[in-house]
């Protein structure tokens, strides 16, 4: 039997939770073999700063009961945009218009288009 790849468990963990959360427009971006920095980049918006917000601190504490690691933070006592450093895996999570102006899909496209993430049954 083998042991699933830690960071696909990992990017597993976040793209449910980011559906559990009711995130919108999940977006994942492979970035394995192209980018030293993580092997997955997950870019998503609420609906509200109040959403981003619990988007962020529940997944923050679901990586940490799963994995044991914590991950690092930033932007979230502002939640207009909120980076979670999850090692393997960096998520984007933005409320609408902050992320139209930063554009990060088109920033991190290799010449394919992201991947919209299906919702899970």
């Amino acid at each position: 039997m083998t042991t699933p790849d830690p960071s696909a468990r990992l990017h597993e963990l976040v793209l449910k939770s980011l559906d559990d959360d009711q995130a919108v427009e999940t977006v994942s971006i492979p970035l394995a073999g192209k980018s030293s920095i993580a092997d997955h980049m997950v870019i998503a918006s609420g609906r509200s700063t109040r959403q981003v917000a619990s988007m962020a601190t529940k997944l923050a504490d679901k990586i940490k009961a799963e994995t044991g690691r914590a991950v690092r933070i930033e932007g979230l006592p502002t939640a207009d945009w909120v980076l979670i450093d999850a090692g393997d895996v960096i998520v984007h999570l933005f409320r609408p218009e902050v992320r139209s102006f930063y554009n990060l899909e088109r920033m991190w496209n290799f010449g394919d288009a992201p991947a919209p993430v299906a919702a899970q049954a």
